[in-house]
């Protein structure tokens, strides 16, 4: 339903659960100004399949008065994003006078078809990356089928098909199930080609990957995953055998928002996640590979500061893919991966500090990538860029001694 019938037709007559309670008298258009929203729900599992530009221009509207038109437009938006039926707004009572709180409901099409570009980015030193999905949906049961050339993930570039079939609600609304399948064929660089880092795993020209993964929701902010992970990939060399990396896998995560009076909204995200290959499934490698990441943002009015720190550890016989990489359009951005470490490294720290004003977004970012035995070598880059709901145009600069190159990004849902 449409945010303005709901403007017209709220009434204090009826309740929806718990201490939630209606405005206790209508809306109208010409009395909007009086009302101040104090803040904007939506599902753990809808906000973690929106794209951060949406979740910025959400929060911008906390702490300003009620603006249907704005509200309206953002419902469209997450609409389009999450390609379901409609995205609708009930209004509660907020905790302070002449507050409410704004809760975005979707509603999933009982059948639909699409076809979209998830993720697509140009990076001046790496090329293109982006790939193209089909998905049907059938009530809470999705089914995707795709393309991939992926440079920026990897160490290498790797190109092929993946699908997924996942069930949003397994048995109740806490429980989420997904298989995800893929094969990629892998290109190296001739840096990685040529450099024997990497410890003694060589380099794979193909692989395939087979991963089914449970989600419960434990609360609204965190959830919990498991599952496994099974990979088999061939050496570029043809006459040795195909080799299997199959891992345990968890994950934990954490999001959380925090209101404060006016326009202040503070946000909390962190998350570790476990891979551990053992012989147990089977595989070839024994390693464990950890990852920590922690993420802070403050919003007032048109102003967002965050900080992002990201930490990576792998031990054991880690493949390649399961190494870690810095320098791309997401990560250090302005420094080539190809440059820090051409096989990615099995140890990893980085920070993103960023403002962002509006559309204009500046940023500062350090990071280290290695191996056990080696120095360890902090890099670090700056750089601006605009930033309008999913798009991005950005230009990223290394700092270094000597002439440094800036890169620049263009791209959608990054």
């Amino acid at each position: 339903m449409k945010f303005g019938l709901i403007s017209l037709l709220i009434s204090g007559i009826s309740l929806w659960g718990g201490n939630q309670q209606p405005l206790l008298q209508p809306i109208e258009y010409n009395v909007n100004s009086r009302y101040t929203v104090e803040s904007i729900d939506v599902s753990p599992e809808i906000e973690s399949r929106i794209s951060r530009g949406l979740k910025h221009d959400l929060q911008i509207l906390i702490g300003q008065k009620l603006n249907p038109t704005a509200l309206n437009d953002l419902a469209r938006r997450m609409r389009d994003e999450l390609k379901v039926r409609t995205v609708s707004q009930k209004l509660l009572r907020g905790t302070a006078p002449e507050h409410v709180r704004v809760v975005m409901e979707v509603a999933h099409k009982r059948g639909e078809f699409d076809l979209s570009v998830p993720r697509l980015l140009y990076n001046s030193s790496q090329g293109w990356t982006g790939g193209v999905d089909a998905t049907a949906v059938m009530g809470n049961h999705a089914i995707t089928a795709g393309l991939l050339s992926n440079n920026e993930d990897l160490a290498e570039r790797y190109t092929g098909v993946r699908a997924r079939y996942e069930d949003r609600r397994l048995g109740n609304d806490r429980l989420r199930f997904q298989f995800d399948f893929a094969s990629y064929h892998d290109q190296w660089s001739p840096t990685a080609s040529a450099n024997p880092a990497g410890g003694s795993l060589g380099l794979y020209r193909s692989r395939q990957s087979f991963e089914p993964v449970a989600t419960v929701a434990l609360n609204k902010e965190l959830s919990f995953s498991f599952g496994a992970g099974f990979q088999r990939f061939d050496p570029e060399l043809r006459s040795a055998h195909t080799q299997s990396a199959n891992a345990a896998i968890t994950a934990l995560r954490y999001q959380g928002r925090f209101e404060g009076w006016g326009a202040d909204q503070q946000e909390l995200e962190a998350g570790y996640s476990l891979r551990a290959g053992t012989k147990f499934l089977n595989s070839d490698l024994a390693y464990v590979r950890h990852r920590w990441m922690l993420r802070y943002s403050f919003t007032k009015g048109r102003q967002t500061v965050s900080d992002q720190f990201i930490a990576g550890l792998a031990t054991g016989q880690a493949p390649l893919f399961e190494r870690y990489v810095l320098g791309t359009g997401t990560m250090l951005r302005g420094w080539d991966k190809d440059d820090l470490d051409p096989r990615g490294g099995s140890r990893m720290v980085y920070n993103s500090l960023e403002y962002r004003y509006s559309v204009v977004d500046v940023f500062y970012e350090t990071g280290a990538i290695w191996d056990s035995g080696q120095d360890l070598g902090i890099h670090h880059s700056v750089g601006v860029g605009l930033r309008k709901n999913s798009f991005l145009i950005a230009m990223a600069f290394p700092v270094k001694g000597g002439r440094a190159t800036p890169v620049f990004l263009v791209g959608l849902n990054y």
